[in-house]
């Protein structure tokens, strides 16, 4: 415990004006945060499990990206598996009692080592829940057993599909678990089948769009922060969208030209507003899909004009090589939090059902405070998460760990509010 706690990533806090003022906010606000998240989940429902990629400038902590399908599990602080189980555990009891047999599909990244880390620490967590769990692939047509680096193994079974219902060559589940955000489509082997899919095959990345769950996240930050009394835009991004792009033929790009410059001017409004001096900028990327992909850092809309053959390839096209014609462009938020070691960090929180799990600190040392860190060459870091992030320390500083990783807790279950709103509007949507 004292070695993660000597790695968690410190505030910049030269950088950061006003300092530490939204984390006070939070902490005075607690019981009033609190109980408008206990409303939300009785109206709405939360996912199985999500993901938050949060980013900290001090003045503004907002989420970039939310993922219904997260790998990392394998990152998470080990130390605290009971804490990760019983909210498992709470969420089956609330919305699927009695639920025993459970069929977990992962992504097709069969030498991915990495990835099956994840996977296989995703089956033990489940499995210390009380369930039977199974791994089906979509890539494989014979049985297969994959020793990994930890020194686990993870044993991969073809899929078989009987009427409506889908199972392995012995084993008839009751529950499907994807760890497959289907960004190459839906396959046709999970249509219309009678049990219970979660995620539900809307959230997939083929027709999910981080605008669309984005513009929840909007509408959610603007209630809480009506509650608490202070600007929405300390917690929620600003962004656009433009359709019809193709970064090849430069075809669309007056589209992008335009709503760069727009949403960097609303950005500057704000800086001037709260006294802020840094320089605002944009993020780029395609509104759907994951893994840091087609993602670019830009300062103003006639950048896109100046951008050679190379980077017009890299933002043309997206995981599993889909090409990009939906682009969100989102305002840019600094990460000032840094290693020891000077290497630039942001949170990632992770969350089954509306329980904080805790995450780690993606941390990269070739990349800078405006640019993704999702990228090659990134390494994680435990966070130190000792309970469930609801229970701050009152009479500790607003960056002592256990209020800071309340924070990060605050706006991930906000995103998490906007991915169930998200849920609600899919047709067959569903928790």
């Amino acid at each position: 415990m004292t070695e993660i706690l000597q790695n968690i990533p410190a505030l910049a806090t030269d950088r950061v004006e006003p300092l530490l003022d939204l984390e006070r906010h939070l902490l005075a606000e607690q019981s009033r945060i609190e109980l408008w998240f206990r409303c939300q989940w009785q109206r709405t429902p939360p996912p199985f499990y999500a993901s938050v990629d949060l980013r900290n400038a001090g003045f503004k902590l907002a989420p970039v990206d939310t993922n219904l399908f997260p790998a990392g599990f394998n990152n998470l602080n080990p130390d605290f598996s009971a804490l990760y189980v019983a909210a498992i555990q709470h969420y089956l009891n609330q919305y699927h009692p009695g639920l025993a047999r459970v069929l977990l599909i992962p992504e097709n990244h069969t030498r991915n080592l990495f990835y099956l880390e994840n996977v296989a620490r995703l089956r033990q967590l489940l499995g210390l829940s009380g369930l039977e769990v199974r791994v089906g692939s979509l890539a494989v047509t014979e049985p297969v057993t994959q020793e990994l680096p930890s020194g686990n193994s993870l044993a991969l079974e073809p899929l078989l599909r009987s009427g409506r219902r889908l199972s392995l060559a012995d084993f008839d589940p009751e529950l499907i678990l994807l760890n497959n955000d289907l960004s190459g489509g839906v396959p046709e082997i999970l249509v219309d089948l009678e049990q219970v899919i979660l995620p539900p095959l809307a959230a997939g990345w083929r027709s999910r769009r981080k605008s669309a769950h984005f513009a929840h996240y909007q509408q959610v930050a603007a209630e809480l922060a009506a509650v608490i009394g202070t600007d929405p835009w300390f917690i929620d991004p600003l962004f656009r969208r433009c359709q019809g792009i193709d970064f090849m033929r430069s075809e669309g790009q007056d589209c992008l030209v335009r709503n760069v410059d727009a949403v960097i001017a609303g950005i500057a409004e704000r800086y001037a507003r709260y006294g802020i001096t840094h320089r605002p900028f944009v993020i780029v990327k395609a509104d759907a899909g994951t893994y840091g992909m087609g993602i670019m850092t830009v300062y103003s809309g006639a950048e896109l004009f100046e951008l050679n053959r190379k980077e017009r390839t890299r933002m043309a096209k997206s995981k599993e090589g889909l090409p990009v014609s939906d682009v969100f462009i989102q305002e840019g938020v600094y990460t000032f939090e840094t290693t020891a070691q000077g290497a630039v960090a942001e949170p990632v929180v992770y969350m089954i059902g509306q329980q904080v799990l805790g995450g780690f600190y993606r941390v990269h040392t070739d990349r800078g405070i405006d640019e993704n860190l999702n990228a090659p060459g990134a390494h994680f870091e435990p966070m130190a998460f000792g309970e469930t992030c609801v229970v701050p320390c009152q009479k500790s500083p607003p960056d002592a760990p256990v209020n800071r990783y309340y924070a990060y807790g605050v706006i991930a279950r906000l995103a998490l509010v906007a991915a169930a709103r998200e849920a609600r509007d899919w047709r067959g949507g569903g928790v």
